[in-house]
């Protein structure tokens, strides 16, 4: 099938941008590894547009109008993405669409992945598919995008043409993209010139501004080495090896040397940009501002290098902040200030699982009895008698204090704000009760209340302080818990071998403790792998993280913090390591504080050291 006008951007002069008169839609998009052009929300382009309306070379913090983009920021005078912990940056570009087209419409098209949730298609693709759902085409051949997939608009399904593999999709309103009339300032190059003023002291400026001076110095050391040819002669040429940045492992680099032509750069690095940085001497230019994959053309002529002089790597250092990137940026002026070739390796990627284990490798924890554990049988049973519960766990206030429920609002001295919603024999609505442990008062028809919105287990937590009465248990679904030793090391523990632990859980029809009660769940990822250093603190955690999974407290079913998909299983407030031999997504090791931290997050669940047996 013919492929319908997609309303990509008009082209003048070679240059990509329309002309001044005419009226487009923005989409702002990232280049990703596969090398595919990734749409930002329409939300997020709107908040780059007015960024760009201030300061065409201003700095865009996507985690103003995202959360989950916090740790992304988009310098708009390289055209580059940054992600702060890692430093990894990728290429971003400002396309144009007809006001017509899907994003000037607010239109989305998504198909579903494999986790269930929704996937944004390209917004090429989007815009083809949104025109043949205008012209009421029945179906829609994707092959001439590159795509071995057909569109059933009648079934909403999407079929893979050589696996015959079907995924559903879905056509939603959105936010329109934002639309601009009039000249479209071109792309700057990196750097556009020394700025103004003194440069900000933030993190994120710091990262950016290092960043940038790193990459100029790296490439104009390039050129300068490049172009001044064999004993100097003017308008020599040579030959680049261009090294493409590729990932590293155990602090090695792997790199794949290609051959390419010397690329032509343009704009200097001036060193009023960085007064505290070393003076470096007047640079050739440059230009970053290039799309497809990052790469850096780190060699030089034929014989430039010489012999015996290493190619030292600066890598992406990562840590909790951007700090440890920058440092990494201001490194590489220095060595190249000093005439040594510097190469930036991509970020590395984190080592989830450990190496192959055979199972006679696995062990049994030292001092816990067992390697597995099912859901109790028992925590699915009903609670007590809300009443009884109540009764158990107070004492009456003959005199109630002059100061509010904390519960309903209402004054202590007055009746409940639950009079005429519930009614219990034996406890009236002006009666007033205090709790054994922590002291705090309420009406003691509140507190019925507030256990009859809960558990229902038999168990009361005080809503001011959180203190525990009972045993409380959670609403997890059944599964089962294992647990044993394998023999390696975690990062930060080389003398201990390492508890595994593997949660598994399937899907499965809601109870009537679950937020849906008779509709599906959903459960990702599972079995989970969660680990431990196999030392005396490292099997206290794991005991009370069994005696946690008994009570039915380490999973939840609600709505996904990551994915947003609602009926689903979820971690609940009891944190984890799902990450074996790094800790690049903060959920690894080495942590020095973790085991403290899980403790007392454990104990918040009523989960403490008191209920560990001698």
């Amino acid at each position: 099938m013919a492929r319908p006008g997609s309303g990509v951007l008009v082209s003048v002069n070679g240059l990509g941008y329309p002309p001044q008169n005419l009226a487009r839609v923005v989409v702002w998009e990232w280049l990703n590894e596969h090398g595919r052009w990734r749409p930002y929300s329409a939300a997020t382009c709107h908040h780059i547009e007015n960024v760009l309306k201030g300061d065409v070379r201003g700095t865009v913090v996507l985690g103003q109008v995202d959360a989950q983009l916090a740790s992304y920021i988009i310098d708009l005078q390289s055209m580059h993405q940054f992600r702060q912990d890692t430093g990894t940056m990728r290429p971003v570009h400002r396309n144009f669409y007809e006001p017509s087209s899907a994003p000037g419409k607010g239109v989305v098209w998504e198909w579903e992945n494999d986790s269930g949730s929704w996937t944004p298609y390209d917004m090429e693709i989007c815009v083809t598919i949104q025109n043949a759902y205008e012209k009421q085409h029945p179906w829609l051949d994707l092959t001439s995008l590159g795509f071995c997939y057909l569109i059933d608009f009648n079934s909403m399904v999407q079929t893979n043409r050589q696996s015959q593999r079907k995924r559903r999709l879905r056509r939603r309103m959105d936010l329109a993209y934002p639309l601009i009339m009039g000249s479209i300032p071109k792309s700057q190059s990196w750097p556009v010139g020394a700025s103004s003023g003194q440069p900000c002291s933030c993190q994120q400026c710091i990262l950016v501004n290092s960043t940038r001076a790193a990459s100029n110095a790296i490439l104009a050391s390039q050129r300068r080495k490049l172009y001044g040819g064999a004993a100097g002669a003017p308008g020599a040429t040579g030959t680049l090896n261009v090294v493409r940045q590729s990932n590293t492992f155990a602090g090695t680099t792997l790199w794949s040397p290609t051959s390419a032509k010397a690329e032509q750069v343009q704009s200097p690095l001036s060193s009023s940009n960085f007064p505290c940085s070393p003076a470096l001497p007047s640079l050739p230019p440059n230009n970053l501002n290039r799309p497809g994959t990052q790469r850096i053309s780190m060699g030089t002529a034929k014989g430039a290098i010489p012999s015996g002089v290493p190619t030292l790597p600066v890598k992406n250092l990562t840590g909790s902040g951007p700090v440890h990137p920058a440092m990494a940026g201001m490194t590489g002026i220095l060595m190249c200030a000093a005439g040594l070739p510097v190469c930036l390796t991509r970020a590395p990627k984190p080592i989830l699982h450990p190496p192959p284990i055979n199972k006679s490798d696995m062990k049994p924890v030292p001092g816990i009895n067992g390697i597995r554990r099912k859901t109790k049988k028992k925590h699915l049973r009903k609670g007590k008698n809300p009443e009884d519960v109540v009764r158990r766990f107070t004492e009456k206030v003959k005199v109630a204090p002059d100061e509010d429920c904390t519960i309903c609002m209402e004054r202590l001295v007055m009746s409940s704000g639950y009079e005429g919603v519930l009614q219990h024999k034996g406890i009236k609505p002006e009666m007033v009760g205090k709790l054994g442990k922590c002291g705090h008062i309420y009406h003691l028809l509140c507190l019925v209340a507030m256990y009859n919105n809960g558990n229902k287990d038999g168990s009361l937590q005080c809503p001011t302080c959180k203190a525990i009465y009972g045993e409380k248990t959670g609403t997890q679904p059944p599964g089962k818990m294992d647990y044993h030793v394998i023999p390696h090391c975690l990062p930060g523990y080389p003398e201990a071998k390492t508890i595994r632990i593997v949660y598994d859980i399937p899907a499965g029809i809601q109870a009537t403790e679950h937020p849906n009660p008779g509709k599906r769940f959903s459960a990702r990822g599972f079995p989970r792998h969660c680990y431990l250093p196999d030392n005396d603190k490292g099997r206290k955690v794991l005991k009370l993280l069994i005696m946690a999974w008994d009570r039915r407290l380490i999973f939840t079913i609600d709505t996904s913090s990551t994915t947003g998909e609602s009926d689903t299983v979820v971690w609940n407030e009891i944190h984890h390591k799902t990450e074996f031999g790094s800790n690049l997504t903060g959920h690894g090791y080495p942590d020095p504080n973790y085991l403290d931290n899980v403790l007392t997050e454990l104990s918040a669940q009523g989960v403490g050291e008191d209920n560990l047996k001698d």
